[in-house]
């Protein structure tokens, strides 16, 4: 029921063109999310769910916000007819929030540590879909240099970041820092690039989870003896995880080189700074 309500929560937001009925879908998808997060009765999977709670609620209500603005300046409730530079800010630093970008990245690897496998694996995937489609919604309306600027520090952070963990999800939850940096860049450049890598991260990011769970892996080491259980899973994780990397020639380096290609001719600096 609750993974019910999670799939229409989402379906809801992606297929709305009112600004409320997107709001209650992503309100749906919270409240739906809460409990399988906290199921475990254990004291770090509450803390987890409680931060998750805030920091989702807290951009939920600056979407409210943004939208009652714009509607009150406006008199329109159409998600495609955002054109307040007040509301535009406050939707992007929302979304940034929900999607966990930087500098609002922290709850990130706290709500993945504090989260079983395949729970870290559906807020690292599924619960980026309806956030993304609404920046999609908006692009037009958006501030390019906001979604640079905040693409940029993702991307710089949680690949700084990422580079001392050896717990799997903070890898993971670094990792998707870094790829929704990628994701906002891509979108200033073009929405079609922002949708292949989309695509690219949660393909990857879902096959990576599925073979920590298999395996059991919660740390380096765990992953380290897997090949004992299944010897053909060690090169299929670190071709995976180098995929994940954009290391050539492999799959998840052809958003990365797609989107430098488009940056480079305009950003150059931008362009080397993500490389």
């Amino acid at each position: 029921l609750l993974l019910l309500s999670l799939g229409l929560g989402t379906i809801i937001t992606m297929t709305s063109s009112h600004w409320l009925l997107a709001w209650a879908g992503l309100e749906m998808n919270t409240l739906a999310i809460i409990p399988i997060i906290s199921k475990q009765h254990h004291p770090r999977a509450t803390e987890a769910a409680t931060k998750y709670f805030l920091t989702q609620a807290t951009a939920s209500a600056l979407i409210l916000l943004s939208s009652s603005m714009n509607a009150w300046k406006t008199g329109q409730w159409d998600i495609s007819q955002l054109s307040t530079p007040e509301a535009t800010i406050m939707l992007t630093l929302a979304l940034a929030m929900k999607l966990g970008l930087a500098p609002m990245h922290f709850w990130v690897p706290e709500v993945l540590q504090g989260s079983t496998l395949p729970t870290a694996m559906i807020i690292s995937t599924w619960q980026k879909l309806a956030p993304t489609s609404l920046l999609l919604l908006t692009i037009n309306s958006l501030n390019p240099t906001t979604l640079i600027t905040l693409g940029l520090l993702s991307t710089l952070l949680g690949g700084w970041l990422g580079l001392n963990q050896t717990q799997t999800r903070k890898i993971m939850a670094f990792s998707s820092i870094a790829h929704m940096g990628w994701l906002f860049t891509a979108l200033t450049i073009n929405p079609n690039i922002a949708l292949i890598t989309l695509t690219i991260y949660l393909l990857l990011t879902t096959t990576m989870f599925f073979m920590f769970m298999m395996t059991t892996s919660k740390t380096l080491i765990d992953l380290g003896t897997a090949p004992t259980l299944a010897p053909t899973l060690l090169p299929l994780s670190m071709l995976t995880l180098m995929s994940l990397g954009g290391i050539p020639p492999l799959t998840g380096f052809m958003p990365k080189w797609l989107i430098l290609m488009e940056l480079t001719p305009t950003l150059p600096t931008i362009s080397c700074l993500l490389a």
